[in-house]
């Protein structure tokens, strides 16, 4: 297993890449923010270790780079001594798969970063998924309905991905906050937002809605074909 760590305290970041090295975890350290936007852009990672205060350029824009420009999905874990939700959601947005709030346990990031990756292994056996007139490409983040091209943030497109692999069973809105967040689970107006922007992009301009919500239980996408 081979990570890149990102970050600009010197003293934490010695200690993090000592506890990975008893757990047998190859480490990549980066100081500074365009060597490691270099690193993560030049060579290949099991998951990425960012901190979002970094010289030249912030973690927020290194991850949004990655997604959007490089098409990387590697899954990123954001370290921070922010705790605030504004803060995490800007994260997430940027395409951050988790965040982590220092002070931390190095136990409780090998256990985030291990989940980051199975969950990373089970999304990219497939790269292509369709129900009926819709279709998303993960190794490239695109979707299409109609042979249209659907512009959706990075949540967003998470969100839609986890409703087209469990399709057409019910996910809960605890499940997809769970898989979303992991242990930060934001306010719930937070995920109806999400969701409400993308159904938005994904039905509106549609006859048929996919994506229906089952009153008390979740939500769950179905076939318009149907």
């Amino acid at each position: 297993m081979l990570i890149l760590l990102i970050e600009d305290h010197h003293l934490l970041a010695e200690t993090i890449m000592d506890y990975l090295a008893t757990e047998d975890i190859e480490v990549d350290y980066a100081s500074r923010g365009l060597q490691g936007l270099e690193l993560a852009t030049t060579q290949t990672y099991d998951a990425i270790v960012l901190d979002i205060n970094l010289p030249e350029i912030n973690g927020f824009n290194i991850c949004q780079q990655l997604r959007q420009q490089y098409n990387i999905d590697t899954p990123v874990l954001m370290l921070t001594a922010r705790d605030q939700l504004d803060d995490k959601l800007t994260g997430f947005e940027s395409g951050a798969d988790d965040y982590l709030v220092k002070p931390f346990a190095n136990q409780e990031l090998v256990a985030r970063l291990s989940a980051l990756m199975k969950r990373q292994r089970g999304e990219v056996t497939q790269k292509r998924n369709h129900i009926g007139d819709l279709v998303l490409d993960s190794s490239s983040q695109q979707v299409w309905r109609a042979n249209q091209e659907l512009i959706l943030s990075p949540t967003g497109f998470r969100i839609l991905r986890i409703l087209m692999r469990e399709s057409p069973a019910i996910v809960s809105r605890e499940a997809m906050q769970q898989e979303l967040w992991g242990t930060d689970i934001p306010d719930t107006d937070v995920l109806r937002s999400h969701v409400y922007n993308l159904r938005k992009v994904l039905d509106h301009p549609f006859e048929f809605a996919m994506i229906q919500t089952v009153k008390g239980v979740g939500l769950r996408l179905v076939n318009s074909e149907d």
